[in-house]
């Protein structure tokens, strides 16, 4: 989705991070975009009203349930598998501590 008006942070990028500022997972900086750009698009501002609004329907409805600890282990598992296939990623032990170097690549996803 995109309103068709230039922003400083893209309609798309804004949409795929919903979630990120909704939970407050997002850093300081990257939610003051966020904001500025809802605050300048009515579309986008419409979406993250309906995501405001299926996150606290969810939370009044499954409020008092949590997972079992084998789900998120297995989620855990999961995404970390993941990551490590979308990205190029070098663990060493060294007697000082772990050093990660991490190298991104871009992976498209089909909408399928």
């Amino acid at each position: 989705m995109s309103c068709g008006k230039p922003h400083e942070t893209p309609c798309d990028e804004v949409l795929a991070e919903v979630w990120l500022f909704l939970d407050h997972e997002c850093d300081q900086l990257r939610r003051r975009k966020l904001e500025q750009h809802l605050e300048e698009c009515g579309p986008c501002l419409e979406h993250y009203g309906l995501e405001e609004h299926i996150k606290e329907l969810l939370a009044r409805k499954c409020g008092g349930d949590h997972a079992p600890d084998t789900l998120k282990e297995r989620l855990l598992a999961t995404l970390r598998r993941t990551v490590l296939e979308q990205t190029e990623v070098t663990v060493e032990h060294l007697p000082e501590g772990t050093a990660v170097e991490v190298c991104t690549r871009r992976v498209e996803l089909s909408e399928d």
